[in-house]
């Protein structure tokens, strides 16, 4: 069984306490295509691309020109990302026992690197996937990366206990893994916050929430699909009835607005 995260756009490059080593993304050699694309582009396309203030276009040109995918300099993707998902996951606090079984079951899908394992050395990057680039292999990452994520996703699914995959990712990121080669069975999972008797998806607590599930899933060693639905963690409780046509659907009360300070 496999867990997909999405990425972050916030990321943290600060060292980290953990000593394990890091490893090479698999798909590295198509990283290194796509970066003569990217150090094409200008200051003015980023930031047009992206929708970024003048200072972040600098920046992320500067990123783009100083990748260099032969590197080992960087940091592990799990530890890097730093938005609401991995706010959820704290792969700083999880041990190194912890990490090194993630390494087999978690993957977190990029718009930069295709596929990335827990400590799968990365280097800053902003690259959104649902943003349209111009490679040879067409007219956005979606083109670029084909069938490679989802061939990836097979082979690191080979000599699992179930060729399952838990899609904690957003659309836009899963949109990325063709479905054609995937050979896999999909379990999407939907967080809802229940207030005044109606259940609704908060993306602000669900983007935790998926963190919160990956988190579980790797501390309890769970290989198993059909044991998702023990998850309970900060209040969710599985709910069968909603989860019968649809998405494994987790609810809780919806927590009440933080006061200002």
């Amino acid at each position: 069984m496999l867990v997909l995260l999405s990425p972050a756009k916030r990321l943290n490059f600060d060292p980290s306490a953990h000593t394990l080593g890091t490893t090479r993304p698999a798909l590295i050699d198509r990283t290194a295509d796509l970066s003569r694309a990217t150090a094409k582009l200008s200051k003015r396309k980023i930031k047009t691309m992206m929708d970024l203030s003048d200072d972040l276009a600098e920046l992320n040109w500067q990123r783009f020109q100083a990748l260099d995918p032969d590197s080992t300099d960087g940091k592990p993707a799990a530890l890097a990302f730093a938005g609401e998902v991995y706010r959820g996951l704290n792969a700083e606090g999880l041990t190194d026992a912890d990490l090194t079984w993630a390494q087999d079951h978690l993957r977190i899908l990029s718009g930069l690197y295709g596929v990335l394992r827990p400590l799968d050395v990365i280097q800053p990057y902003r690259l959104e996937m649902g943003r349209k680039i111009k490679t040879k292999k067409g007219e956005s990452l979606y083109d670029f990366w084909g069938s490679d994520i989802a061939a990836e996703l097979n082979e690191a699914l080979n000599g699992q206990k179930s060729r399952a995959i838990v899609n904690l990712a957003s659309n836009e990121y899963f949109r990325a893994v063709d479905r054609k080669t995937l050979d896999a069975e999909i379990v999407d999972v939907d967080f809802k916050e229940e207030k005044d008797g109606k259940a609704r998806i908060l993306f602000m607590f669900a983007k935790v929430a998926r963190g919160l599930m990956a988190r579980w899933i790797i501390e309890n060693r769970v290989t198993d699909p059909g044991k998702l639905k023990d998850f309970d963690i900060e209040g969710y409780r599985f709910d069968e009835p909603a989860s019968e046509t649809g998405p494994l659907t987790f609810v809780r009360p919806q927590p009440p607005k933080k006061r200002a300070a």
